[in-house]
C-alpha cells in the first residue's frame, strides 16, 4: 500500500472519530488495533501493542506529569492562588485596564505553579470575571486578557504539554522547559501592551475607577505573606532544572512537595481540598497516559508502514527552503487546532512532523518551543478551543460565544507576534538552555 494512502487512512479514520464524539484516547485505540492487525502481522502486531503500553507509561521521563498537575490543583483547591491575585492587586496603580493587566500578571504567576492551561482560565475567571463585570469592563477587556493570560500555563514551565512533547519526540525535557520561559514572558509582554494601548485609546472598554492607596508596609506585608512563598515554588522547579541540580522528575516531586508545605503553613490545606487535588490529578493523568500509550503505538505503526518515510523523504525532495517547510507546519498546525484540542493534535503530527525536522537541520528544541506556542494558541483557537468553553462556563449568563471568540482574537493575534519573534530570532527560544549546567 502506498505511504499516503496510509497516512490518509490514518489521519482520516481519526478525524471521523473524534467528529463522531468518540474520546480521543478510544479513537487512537480503534486506529492502532486496527492498523497493528492489518501492517504488522494481526497476532504478533496485538502482541507489539501490549508489549508498547507497558514501554511508554514505564517512560522515566513522564512522572513530572502527575507532579505538575498536582501542583496547579493544589494551588487551585486551597486557595493560594486567590491569595496571590489579592496581593497583586494592591501593587497594581492606575493603568488602563488595570484588571486585564493583573489577569495577565496573575496568570503568568499562576503559569509557574500549575502545568494545565484550563486550570488557569478556569482560576482567574472565577475570580476576576465578576469583579471586571461590576466595574463596567466590556466584554473585549473582560475575556479576552484571561483566555490569553490562562492559556499561559503551557508555555511556562512546569508544563505537562511540554513534558508530553518531550518525551514523545525524544526532545531534551529539561532544555525544552528552560526553553520556553522567554517565550512565555514575551506573550505576557505583548498580553499588557496590547491592553493599555487599547484601553488608553477606547477607555469605554475598561472604564477607570477609583483605586485606593495601599499603604506600603501594607503591600509589603502581603508579598510577603502571600507571594513569597510561591517564589519557593518556583525555585524548586525551575531553579533546580536549570542549575543542573535535579532532572525534570526529581524538580516536579520537589515542586509538588513545596506546593502542600506553602498551601499547609498558610492554614489552607485541609482534608478536602487534599483530596479533591490528589482525585482530580489522577483522573487528569489516567487519562492523560491512555493517549499518550495510544500515540506511542500509533507512531510505531506509522514508521512499520513506510507512511513516515515516505513524507519525510517527499518533503525533503521538493527542495523547498527550510522556512517555507516550518511556516507550512505552524499553518497546518494552526488550522488544526480550530478545530482539535492540543494534546490531539500533538500525537497526530509529531511523529511525522520530528522526522521532518531533523532532516532539514531544525533544532528540536526551538521547534518545539515553537510547536508548544501554537498549541497555546489552539486552546483559544475559535470554533472549538477547550479555553473558550471553560470561559462560557465561568462568564456571566448573558455571555454569547460570539462575545468569546471576538475577545480571544486580538490575544490570538499576540500570540502569531510571539511565535514570529522565536522564528526571526532564534536566541529567544535557545539562550536560556545554552546557559544551563
Amino acid at each position: 500500500m502506498e505511504w499516503w494512502l496510509v497516512l490518509t487512512i490514518f489521519w482520516g479514520g481519526f478525524l471521523i472519530l473524534l467528529l463522531a464524539g468518540v474520546h480521543i484516547a478510544i479513537s487512537f485505540w480503534l486506529i492502532n488495533i486496527i492498523a497493528a492487525f492489518y501492517l504488522m502481522g494481526g497476532e504478533a502486531g496485538l502482541r507489539q501493542i501490549i508489549l508498547s503500553i507497558f514501554d511508554s507509561v514505564s517512560n522515566f521521563n513522564l512522572l513530572p506529569i502527575p507532579m505538575f498537575i498536582l501542583m496547579g490543583e493544589v494551588m487551585f483547591m486551597t486557595g493560594v492562588a486567590s491569595d496571590m491575585m489579592s496581593a497583586l492587586d494592591k501593587w497594581i496603580g492606575r493603568v488602563p485596564g488595570r484588571l486585564g493587566v493583573l489577569a495577565v500578571v496573575g496568570g503568568t504567576l499562576f503559569a509557574t505553579m500549575s502545568g494545565a492551561a484550563v486550570a488557569g482560565v478556569a482560576m482567574l475567571g472565577s475570580i476576576l470575571v465578576p469583579e471586571m463585570e461590576e466595574r463596567g469592563y466590556k466584554k473585549p477587556m473582560s475575556l479576552g486578557p484571561i483566555l490569553g493570560s490562562g492559556g499561559l500555563a503551557i508555555m511556562i514551565p512546569p508544563s505537562a504539554l511540554a513534558i508530553i512533547m518531550g518525551a514523545l519526540a525524544d526532545i531534551s525535557i529539561g532544555k525544552l522547559l528552560i526553553a520556553i520561559i522567554i517565550p512565555g514572558l514575551l506573550m505576557a509582554f505583548f498580553y499588557a501592551l496590547y491592553i493599555v494601548l487599547r484601553c488608553k485609546i477606547q477607555p469605554h472598554l475598561a472604564p477607570p475607577y477609583k483605586v485606593e492607596n495601599v499603604p506600603l508596609s501594607e503591600k509589603l506585608e502581603a508579598t510577603l505573606r502571600h507571594i513569597l512563598p510561591l517564589g519557593f515554588i518556583v525555585f524548586s522547579v525551575i531553579g533546580l532544572i536549570f542549575l543542573g541540580i535535579t532532572t525534570p522528575s526529581e524538580a516536579a516531586a520537589a515542586g509538588a512537595m513545596v506546593c502542600f508545605l506553602v498551601a499547609y503553613f498558610k492554614g489552607k490545606l485541609t482534608r478536602e481540598s487534599f483530596v479533591k487535588s490528589v482525585t482530580n490529578s489522577l483522573q487528569i493523568t489516567i487519562m492523560i497516559f491512555m493517549i499518550f500509550t495510544g500515540a506511542t503505538v500509533y507512531s510505531q505503526a506509522l514508521a512499520y508502514s513506510g507512511a513516515t518515510a515516505g513524507l519525510v523523504n517527499t518533503v525533503v525532495g521538493l527542495d523547498l527552503p527550510p522556512l517555507v517547510i516550518l511556516v507550512f507546519m505552524q499553518a497546518s498546525l494552526i488550522l488544526m487546532g480550530m478545530f482539535m484540542e492540543p494534546m490531539s493534535i500533538m500525537m497526530v503530527t509529531l511523529p511525522v512532523f520530528m522526522p521532518i525536522v531533523r532532516s532539514v537541520g531544525f533544532n528540536p528544541v526551538w521547534f518545539g518551543a515553537i510547536m508548544l506556542l501554537n498549541m497555546e494558541m489552539a486552546v483559544t483557537s475559535p470554533p472549538f478551543g477547550l479555553g473558550l468553553f471553560v470561559m462560557k462556563g465561568v462568564a456571566p449568563p448573558n455571555t454569547t460565544m460570539g462575545d468569546i471568540y471576538r475577545a480571544a482574537l486580538p490575544f490570538l493575534g499576540c500570540d502569531a507576534l510571539a511565535m514570529t519573534c522565536m522564528i526571526i530570532f532564534p536566541q529567544v527560544v535557545l539562550w536560556l538552555p545554552l546557559m544551563m549546567r
